[in-house]
């Protein structure tokens, strides 16, 4: 009997429906020294997982629309470290990208730089960081150690700045992303801004459970100052929206945070431990008409620890800002030199405050 060439054993259709099923499997590359990682570069694909072994490298790595890209160390125990260049890594438009344990220093413009290829429309989503150290970029001027332009769905978790000119993760336009369980910690010589900076129109951020140790004049930059060609999206009428901040602990600093032209944020649950001339500062520096006054703000349940010596103005209040719209609700107050000058001058009334009783 002649078998019709469509026949197919039930065998070989079950070994084509497995193939079908199967996934494919990412390609994995090996390197140990700074030869194999440039090949490797090279030759990248979508999806390829780069494992890097232990010991120096050189800065100064560029990558462009590549997706579901992993750079990760070989050993997680002995990362690589990336030193010098003007930028150990930047990847743009990189959607997918995962970092995990790595760790750079001494870069003179950005530790690691992540943007949109300018296509401010379209932002680059999913991108994740992961037990990161970044140390002594710039040192002097706006040199960030994470800086972030118009991505989404961005999560920063497990990482470790110190040092840092300009920001130690400065956000531009950025949407939906979680900074959580990072160190950000000041050092001498460096001319730091801010820890964490959410600007040019970002929204939907969270910072939580960070440590900031003299993390810049504004540890906690909620919204900033940026030319309006920059903006993420294109015509946004504030500097932040939607943002949350809660269960960071920030020591020192000229202030804990600073609200600039942002539109809606909650702050919560903090502690604050010795600021050294004001505890909030709540500021406008984007004067063009287009842009709403800074407002809409809750600041609840922190705890609030200070020297009445440093402290003289609890709240710096900059003009073209609509402080009335702030809300303070059972904060913990408390003036470790004076104790009975523990109750803030408020813009508005607090609801169920404490005052000189410490929280710790």
């Amino acid at each position: 009997m002649k078998i019709p060439t469509t026949f197919r054993p039930p065998h070989i259709l079950l070994a084509i429906l497995a193939a079908l099923l199967i996934p494919t499997f990412a390609e994995e590359i090996q390197v140990t020294n700074a030869a194999q990682l440039q090949a490797a570069l090279s030759k990248l694909k979508n999806g390829t997982v780069i494992k890097i072994g232990p010991g120096d490298y050189p800065g100064g790595h560029s990558v462009e629309h590549i997706e579901n890209l992993t750079v990760e160390a070989l050993d997680p125990r002995d990362p690589p470290h990336f030193k010098g260049g003007a930028c150990a890594w930047q990847f743009s438009r990189c959607p997918g990208l995962t970092l995990r344990h790595l760790r750079m220093s001494n870069q003179t413009a950005n530790g690691l730089n992540f943007d949109d290829g300018g296509d401010f429309k379209n932002s680059v989503k999913g991108i994740t960081l992961e037990h990161i150290d970044v140390s002594d970029i710039g040192p002097r001027g706006n040199h960030d150690g994470i800086k972030c332009s118009g991505l989404d769905s961005l999560t920063v978790r497990h990482c470790t700045l110190t040092g840092w000119g300009g920001q130690g993760i400065d956000l531009v336009g950025c949407h939906h992303t979680t900074i959580t369980q990072c160190t950000f910690t000041g050092k001498a010589g460096f001319t730091a801004t801010a820890g964490v900076q959410i600007k040019g129109g970002s929204s939907h951020v969270t910072v939580e459970k960070c440590h900031f140790t003299n993390a810049g004049e504004r540890p906690l930059n909620i919204g900033g100052s940026t030319d309006p060609a920059y903006f993420r999206p294109p015509g946004a009428k504030h500097e932040a929206s939607q943002i949350i901040v809660r269960d960071n602990t920030v020591e020192g600093s000229l202030c804990s945070a600073a609200f600039v032209g942002v539109d809606g944020a909650e702050f919560i649950g903090n502690t604050l431990l010795f600021p050294g001339k004001w505890i909030f500062r709540i500021l406008q520096e984007s004067q063009d008409p287009q842009f709403t006054p800074c407002r809409n703000v809750l600041i609840q349940a922190n705890r609030i620890i200070f020297h009445r010596s440093q402290i003289q103005t609890e709240i710096n209040i900059g003009p073209g800002t609509a402080p009335d719209t702030f809300r303070f609700e059972k904060n913990q107050w408390f003036a470790e030199d004076r104790p009975q000058s523990s109750q803030p001058m408020l813009p508005t009334r607090e609801k169920e405050g404490r005052y000189g009783i410490d929280p710790r």
